[in-house]
């Protein structure tokens, strides 16, 4: 069985429709038991809130938002690139709120996604990438696995959605070790 084309891209300006899907994106990554700074139950209002709070960072250049979509134009997944970091660090940016729909995953989605942000942080001229994940999960092995090294675990860092303790992995990975998608 072959999984129907995804299409990767940035957008420059969120509108509400995809403030709506990139909610339903995130509700569903919540309610599946992503530690993503979000807590249950997570309303799709709140989501919405957080999303709208994200387009004005995108619309005033602090961040890059990428979105994953399926071959009907609907919003599977995303990453954001946190462009804006304090004057004595430019040169670097964070990776952001990889998420992808339950329903979509298990096609590559999240590594395509991570491609897309590392070379959307080149052409943005940073040269440093870091982010944090939840210990133990997919996504911990996804980034080791795209050549990202890992700096150590923080343990009780954040709470699961349900509210238990989980542990924060941190990564990084220099810009010069990204390769073309």
């Amino acid at each position: 069985m072959t999984a129907a084309p995804i299409a990767i891209r940035r957008l420059t300006t969120v509108d509400e429709a995809q403030i709506r899907e990139l909610a339903d994106v995130l509700c569903d990554c919540v309610a599946g038991g992503a530690s993503v700074s979000f807590m249950l139950p997570l309303s799709q209002a709140r989501a919405e809130a957080f999303w709208r709070d994200v387009a004005g960072g995108v619309a005033r250049g602090e961040r890059a938002l990428l979105v994953a979509q399926d071959a009907q134009g609907a919003i599977v997944g995303t990453v954001q690139l946190v462009l804006a970091q304090p004057e004595n660090q430019p040169h670097r940016a964070d990776v952001a709120k990889m998420l992808v729909h339950r329903r979509a995953r298990r096609q590559g989605i999240a590594a395509r996604l991570m491609r897309a942000v590392e070379s959307e942080a080149a052409t943005e001229g940073k040269s440093l990438l870091v982010l944090d994940t939840a210990t133990g999960g997919d996504a911990e092995r996804l980034y080791g696995g795209l050549g990202w090294q890992r700096c150590g675990v923080v343990p009780g860092y954040a709470l699961w959605p349900d509210g238990g303790l989980c542990g924060t992995t941190i990564f990084f990975k220099p810009v010069d070790a990204i390769t073309a998608p």
